[in-house]
This record gives C-alpha cells, sequence and structure tokens, in this order.
C-alpha cells in the first residue's frame, strides 16, 4: 500500500525547488520500502557522512550541487564531527588539500542552514530533544542516546535521508518511530562490578555482537552516570547496530522482559572484552572523546594532568560549545600545558588518522577500538581513562 501523503507533502514532491522535490522523493522511496503508512514530522535532524575522510570527492560535489538547488533544513540541524578541528587543523598535521576540501563542505553545510556544531554528541550541545519527540537523526552512538536515555524516536538514518529529512521536516513512520518495535529482544544479567567508563564500553561491546540489532534490556546495574550510559550505547551501536536499549532502574521503569533470550555478562566475558578490543599495548597517541567528551570528563582528564608531562601525544575530542566550557574552567589549559590537546569538531574515527604518522592508538572507547583497526595498519590498546594517562605520564 502506497504511503499517505498529506497535501503538504503533496505539496514538497511537486516542489518547483529541486532539492525538496528530490528530499521528499527519496523520503517516499524509503517509506514505500519499509512499508510505512504515513510521515511524522520531526523536531529536529542530524546530518552524518560530512567528512571529507568519509565521502570524499563525490560527497564533497553531492552537498554543493544540493545546495545550489535550494536545499534549506526546515528544522534544527546539527552536523556530525568532521575531518579535522576547523580552526586548528594544522596543529593536528592535517594536510592542506584535505583541509580545504573539508572546507567546502563546511560552506555547502553553512548554505544550507545546518548547523555547524560538529559533533556525535548533539545533546550536550544544544539540540536536546523530550521524551517520544520523533527525530532524524544518523550517527549511531547519538542514536543509542537519544532512543535509550532521552526516549525520543529515530532510526539510525543515512547521511542522505537524514538531510532530506531536514529539508522537508519529516521521516516515514516505520521502525523506532513505532511504539510496537521499541520492545526488549533480549535479557543481560550483568553480574560483575562497572567501575569506569571502559567497564560500560567493553559490556557495550560484547553484548552489540551478540544481539545484532536486537534491544537489549540490562539488569544487575545499579547506578551509572550520563558519561557511562553514552559508553554503553555507543560501542552497542560499533559493534552490533544497537539503536535502543534498556537499563533497568535508569532508563526505564518497565520491568524486566519475559520470553526472551537471556544472557549472562560475568567476570570472564569482562576481561576477555578488554583483550578483544586490543592489538597492542605500544602506543603513541592516546584519544579520548569518542562519542565526544563531556565537560565532567575533560575536568577528569585535566585532574590527572595537573602538573604533570606527557610522555605521548594525547587528543581530547570534543564539541565547540563544551570546549568552551572546559576553557573557562581551566581544563584545557591544563591538558595543554601537560603536551596534550583539546580539539573541537572532529575525532580519531573520522580524522584522517593514518595520514597522521600514528601507528597506534590507546582509547578508552569501544567504537573507536572497533573501528580504528579497519584503518591501514592502525593497531589499538582499550583500557580505561585513568589507567592510560598513568601510562604516559610514566
Amino acid at each position: 500500500m502506497p504511503i499517505d501523503l498529506t497535501t503538504e507533502e503533496e505539496q514538497l514532491l511537486e516542489s518547483d525547488v529541486p532539492a525538496e522535490r528530490k528530499s521528499m522523493e527519496l523520503l517516499v522511496r524509503l517509506g514505500d520500502i519499509f512499508g510505512a503508512e504515513e510521515f511524522v514530522e520531526i523536531g529536529s535532524a542530524q546530518a552524518s557522512g560530512i567528512s571529507y575522510k568519509s565521502i570524499g570527492d563525490p560527497g564533497v560535489e553531492f552537498l554543493e550541487g544540493f545546495a545550489e538547488e535550494g536545499a534549506e533544513v526546515d528544522v534544527e540541524t546539527f552536523a556530525n564531527p568532521a575531518g579535522m578541528d576547523i580552526n586548528r587543523w594544522e596543529e593536528m598535521g592535517v594536510s592542506e588539500e584535505f583541509a580545504r576540501q573539508q572546507r567546502r563542505i563546511v560552506g555547502a553545510l553553512r548554505e544550507m542552514g545546518v548547523t555547524v556544531s560538529f559533533t556525535c554528541t548533539p545533546y550536550l550541545a544544544g539540540n536536546l530533544p523530550g521524551p517520544n519527540e520523533h527525530i532524524a537523526w544518523a550517527e549511531s552512538s547519538a542514536v543509542s542516546f537519544a532512543n535509550s536515555v532521552i526516549g525520543a524516536r529515530t532510526n539510525r538514518e543515512g547521511g542522505p535521508s537524514a538531510l532530506a529529512a531536514a529539508i522537508t521536516g519529516r521521516t516515514p513512520k516505520h521502525g523506532l518511530h513505532l511504539a510496537e518495535n521499541r520492545q526488549p529482544t533480549h535479557l543481560v544479567n550483568v553480574d560483575v562490578p562497572l567501575e569506569t567508563q571502559a567497564d560500560f564500553a567493553a559490556l557495550g561491546s560484547w553484548t552489540g555482537r551478540i544481539v545484532e540489532d536486537g534491544k537489549p534490556y540490562f539488569v544487575g546495574i545499579e547506578s551509572a552516570t550520563t558519561d557511562q550510559l553514552k559508553s554503553l550505547g555507543a560501542a552497542m551501536a560499533a559493534t552490533g547496530a544497537v539503536a535502543l536499549h534498556f537499563v533497568g532502574g535508569l532508563t526505564t521503569d518497565a520491568d524486566p522482559p519475559d520470553n526472551v533470550e537471556t544472557l549472562q555478562f560475568g567476570s570472564e566475558k569482562h576481561e576477555s572484552e578488554y583483550a578483544e578490543l586490543s592489538s597492542t599495548e605500544d602506543t603513541d597517541l592516546i584519544v579520548f572523546g569518542c562519542p565526544h567528551s563531556s565537560v565532567d570528563e575533560i575536568g577528569t582528564v585535566a585532574d590527572r594532568l595537573e602538573g604533570e608531562s606527557l610522555e605521548r601525544d594525547l587528543w581530547v575530542c570534543t564539541s565547540r560549545s563544551v570546549k568552551s566550557q572546559a576553557d573557562r574552567m581551566g581544563y584545557t589549559d591544563t591538558i595543554e600545558d601537560a603536551g596534550g590537546m583539546v580539539l573541537s569538531d572532529t575525532c580519531n574515527v573520522v580524522a584522517p588518522i593514518e595520514e597522521l604518522g600514528y601507528e597506534s592508538t590507546a582509547t578508552d572507547s569501544a567504537k573507536a577500538a572497533s573501528y580504528l583497526p579497519g584503518f591501514g595498519d592502525q593497531l589499538v590498546h582499550f583500557d580505561d581513562k585513568l589507567s592510560l594517562l598513568e601510562e604516559a605520564i610514566e
């Protein structure tokens, strides 16, 4: 059955603005593919695939062409991380050609009205949806956090579909926009203490590989900070494309599900997951901020580096708005006095790290640890934040 369109949606399909018409055509096709009966209006969007590393020259040309065809966002739309710190790319070691192409992408996004926040944590940078609000976000960890912690409703959009939704202000109503598709599929009993963000990331990495696009419900987690929940969801999104999960007593008031597969996560699996995520212990770059660091996370790094001197390179990646807070609180100066860099706009996953001379990276991010081994000969050591800092100042 064809998707039912409102008068406004019919008008978008017949728009004299090519970008509006093409966006609506794309969304109608997607709606038909997924069996959507109607569209829902969205409160915000998040555009991904805007790092030059990710999209290359064809992506640059597409975005510039779309802007020339009259593309203009209809709802608040934040951009995902770029391939470099827009202001400090030379300090990072990024080439002039890469920077030139990345700036073309920035220009096209600005022309379309996209907020060039360049962050995978838009909820920390001013784009905070409400519970049950329909949105169209694209970055995997942001989708997980929005669905699971905030309680908003979004599928994991592709770059083009998220941009099309931003331009039209709507998205097909299917998948996680429907209440019946937001039910747990697995029960995960956690019977090992989770003390650090890396512990939560390890749990998420293991769970994602097991449940694969499922919707796990965790029991046994007594407490968790916002940053720990962020790490849990990001890891599952990386290893299993998990876009929605539940943590009993923390993210949901619902009772644990019945008649679903039950999984056990204990000390043995916890230890083995750390080993699974590490391919080396000899690293030359430490990176925190995948997903982007909160001001509390930056403060933790700054506290440990007060008066110290690093023996290897350190990146702390975050959004511009959070970096401004860190600047005001003195965290940035402390970290950079020790020899590190607090970078905005980017992270080690979307930056051209393989071209910057680094052969191995240490991180507390299971998402980064999962993605980086695919980039050339890059090796990864996964551990908790404070342990990695201790190694770096010895």
